[in-house]
């Protein structure tokens, strides 16, 4: 296991030390999700950081998405810019520990701040967290990135060897429409949990 644990990530917030903070919503995640005409789906955004993307499914139309994060400064930007988000959405707290399911998970630098040997568990409770016939969708790096500390992190054939057996896997290329920073270094995924 490690130390990267709610004290790591608020002591981030505290210093500034936000690199993974883009400053708007990732136009991946935001075009995928709002692709879904049932704006009563339950969408989950895990490690939401600022929560841009929440902000602007939230602004769509999607009122039932959620966001978890361990520090609790995530939810003191997301209220300080974005009011009207209900704080009954936001959860602080280990995404390990969740228990509710939702029809679409977005992932978007999460996966890589976690602690490597967490990956086959990352992927098994996406699986538990999803309704049958639900979505985990987003980005993943193609690139090596640190081995030492976040982020961590991979390739094409690792990934797939957590998820082939418990998703279907409809999409896992490079994005097409990352920002220019991750340009060409990104995987854009959509994996279908089976009926």
């Amino acid at each position: 296991m490690n130390n990267w644990d709610e004290n790591y990530w608020q002591e981030r917030w505290k210093k500034g030390q936000t690199g993974w903070d883009i400053g708007y919503a990732s136009p991946i995640l935001t075009e995928f999700a709002q692709g879904f005409d049932n704006k009563d789906i339950h969408i989950l955004i895990p490690g939401c950081g600022n929560g841009y993307e929440a902000e602007d499914l939230f602004k769509a139309g999607y009122k039932n998405t959620f966001v978890i994060d361990l520090a609790q400064g995530a939810f003191d930007s997301l209220k300080k810019r974005f009011p009207e988000f209900p704080e009954t959405h936001m959860i602080l707290g280990d995404f390990f520990a969740l228990e509710e399911t939702y029809d679409l998970i977005l992932e978007q630098t999460f996966f890589c701040a976690l602690d490597p040997s967490l990956r086959s568990a990352y992927a098994k409770k996406m699986n538990e967290l999803l309704v049958p016939g639900g979505t985990l969708a987003g980005v993943l790096f193609d690139d090596k990135l640190f081995t030492d500390h976040p982020p961590f992190g991979g390739n094409k054939e690792e990934y797939l060897s957590y998820f082939e057996d418990l998703f279907e896997v409809k999409t896992f290329e490079t994005a097409r429409n990352s920002i220019a920073p991750r340009q060409g270094r990104e995987f854009f995924i959509e994996l279908k949990k089976p009926l």
